[in-house]
């Protein structure tokens, strides 16, 4: 598995696609989504668990991935995965603003970060915790709900953002029905948290 700390000119690509980001803080944006293959994260509801495997995917220049970026004619290139952390991204964010492109990343925050950041979108997962560092580096800390658990695990891990993280809470997909009222309740009462919805699933769009 490839290291964190390792300089990589090329990286291993599941997919890539101009869409609307749908979720989070830039929820209705168009952008450029660049998902990286690996991941040892092992969330159980992930829901592209095709992405862990990085070694079932092709391995692309970092060139080539900006020069898709760019024609796009998207303006923010979100970087996601699997676990995009994993690697070492400081040669494709720096490639990627040169071209003009706004770098976001969505990353559960399990490694220190690389690169250079518009917008660093930190999602904890329960399956393996996230490193210390990542938290001060957030703009946005977004939750998934899955049980009522979940709520305090939100409030402890909001305690270790600085003031201007931007704060979500998001249903899982697969309880959204049942969590969405209770998530609603949940920020009435505590107005500091804002609700994301996954709007591209409802779109049916990537």
């Amino acid at each position: 598995m490839n290291t964190p700390t390792s300089q990589y000119m090329t990286l291993p690509v599941m997919e890539s696609f101009y869409t609307i980001q749908g979720e989070g803080f830039y929820q209705g944006h168009a952008a450029y989504f660049i998902r990286l293959a690996g991941c040892d994260v092992g969330c159980v509801w992930c829901d592209v668990k095709e992405s862990w495997d990085a070694t079932a995917h092709p391995k692309i220049e970092t060139e080539e991935i900006v020069r898709r970026a760019k024609n796009s004619g998207s303006k923010i290139a979100v970087i996601t995965g699997g676990e995009p952390a994993m690697y070492n991204l400081s040669e494709l964010t720096k490639e990627l603003q040169a071209a003009g492109l706004k770098t976001n990343i969505e990353t559960s925050g399990a490694y220190p970060l690389t690169g250079t950041w518009n917008w660093i979108c930190v999602s904890p997962k329960k399956f393996k915790p996230p490193h210390s560092s990542v938290f001060n580096q957030a703009n946005e800390l977004k939750i998934i709900i899955y049980n009522k658990n979940d709520f305090d695990w939100a409030e402890a891990h909001a305690a270790k953002t600085g003031p201007a993280c931007e704060l979500f809470l998001q249903p899982e997909w697969s309880k959204e029905k049942e969590m969405i009222p209770l998530i609603i309740e949940y920020v009435k009462t505590h107005p500091k948290w804002k609700v994301s919805l996954q709007i591209h699933k409802y779109m049916n769009i990537p």
